[in-house]
């Protein structure tokens, strides 16, 4: 009880924003099997797959910058609204067509405005939530997404072979589901009025761009070019290792990823309430640092042991420990030390950093795995997630100096056992 009383006391928002999240990812069946569509439906090579998510990811640069000013300026509720509905004309017309180039333009166009709508969705979570609770808000929002994607891999690798369409009929189904919830439940999205002192950080300013924002927060861009780099690492879990496992084992691994995604997100929803609780106290600059040291030895067992089924799942494990520690730390941290007025274009211009660079990765590893194989490819992978837990490192040394006043409250108590 103690790990659900934990959620207790947020905003009513929050929680109708934590059920659509549920809803919107059981249905959210495609992309955990996008590579092998690529490439066993469609015959794309590995190098192809790259060009795939290097195009897509230049398609929604221009949506995450539009996104996250859009998402200061408007609405933040309807813009969520008006981008799902979009989505999901475009799934159920990719359910109705034959599957082809066809298909794919129609699900990059859902994701262009699945884009648009992030900044909107990141920004009202830390909107509805004071700074002391932000944590606690974006690890329910973390928890929601996997429970709805608790089953849906398994069932993607499932119907992949002969029913793919039903599962992009499942996700316009499952994302109109959501879209009525938060349009007709949710009510006020009037952000919370934080007067502590370490929400002064957060204070507004109207009429300043998002590079001066940048520029008097440079640990911020550290921390950005990091998450970037991590990201592009951590994305390859949906890249090379389904390539990996249907190279090892054939017909068989579109279903053997299914149920390792599966257990991906079943690991999220037992891990997340008890991570966000027994490490309450380590700060999100310490979480962020072990998340990424965890999933570099996830990715190292799963090198180690490819070929051997069990050592996937023991892989994953370690693995998703990493991206729990990694996700509930890295929203907070940045809302925490930037306007209010921001967050939307920040938002957004981190998610083109991670494009940008998670594009170069893409490629790098399209052109590897393709010309040198799997070992030299991961090689790779783990040296970029090296790179992003070493710039964690500088973020841990420097953020107290940088941000001291987030700091205040534990040296004050610190002061009153001495």
């Amino acid at each position: 009880m103690k790990l659900i009383n934990q959620y207790r006391g947020l905003r009513r928002e929050i929680y109708i924003l934590f059920f659509g999240r549920i809803v919107t990812n059981l249905g959210s069946m495609v992309w955990p099997v996008m590579t092998l569509v690529l490439s066993q439906k469609l015959g794309f090579s590995a190098a192809e797959i790259s060009y795939f998510f290097i195009g897509s990811g230049i398609v929604t640069l221009p949506a995450n910058l539009i996104g996250g000013k859009l998402a200061d300026r408007f609405n933040k509720k309807w813009l969520i609204v008006i981008c799902d509905g979009v989505s999901i004309i475009c799934y159920v017309i990719c359910a109705l067509i034959p599957l082809g180039i066809g298909t794919v333009i129609l699900f990059i166009a859902a994701g262009v405005f699945q884009s648009v709508e992030y900044p909107a969705y990141d920004a009202l979570f830390a909107d509805l939530s004071t700074t002391k609770d932000r944590e606690r808000a974006f690890s329910l929002e973390y928890l929601g997404a996997n429970l709805g994607l608790v089953l849906s891999p398994t069932i993607a690798g499932l119907l992949f072979k002969d029913f793919l369409w039903l599962s992009f009929l499942i996700s316009g189904i499952s994302i109109a589901v959501s879209t009525v919830l938060i349009a007709v439940l949710i009510k006020d999205i009037t952000p919370v009025e934080d007067e502590s002192e370490e929400a002064e950080y957060q204070e507004k300013k109207e009429g300043v761009g998002v590079f001066r924002i940048i520029r008097e927060n440079p640990l911020l861009l550290i921390y950005i070019i990091g998450a970037a780099l991590y990201y592009a690492a951590y994305s390859q879990y949906g890249y090379i290792m389904p390539l990996d496992m249907a190279s090892v084992h054939g017909d068989n691994g579109a279903v053997i990823f299914g149920t390792v995604s599966s257990l991906n997100c079943v690991i999220v929803v037992i891990c997340t309430p008890l991570i966000t609780k027994i490490f309450s106290k380590l700060r999100d600059t310490g979480k962020i640092l072990t998340g990424r040291i965890l999933v570099f030895s996830g990715y190292m067992i799963f090198l180690l042991l490819l070929g051997f089924i069990p050592g996937y799942y023991v892989a994953m494990l370690v693995f998703t420990w990493g991206e729990v520690f990694s996700t509930i730390a890295e929203g907070p941290y940045v809302s925490t030390r930037i306007p209010a007025s921001h967050r939307g274009r920040i938002n957004g211009f981190m998610s083109v950093i991670a494009a940008v660079l998670g594009g170069v990765v893409d490629f790098t590893v399209g052109q590897l795995y393709d010309r040198t194989g799997s070992v030299w490819t991961w090689v790779l992978i783990l040296s970029v997630t090296v790179v992003s837990a070493v710039l964690a490192i500088v973020l841990i040394i420097f953020d107290k100096k940088a941000y001291p006043k987030l700091y205040k409250e534990k040296n004050s108590k610190k002061q009153l056992t001495q």
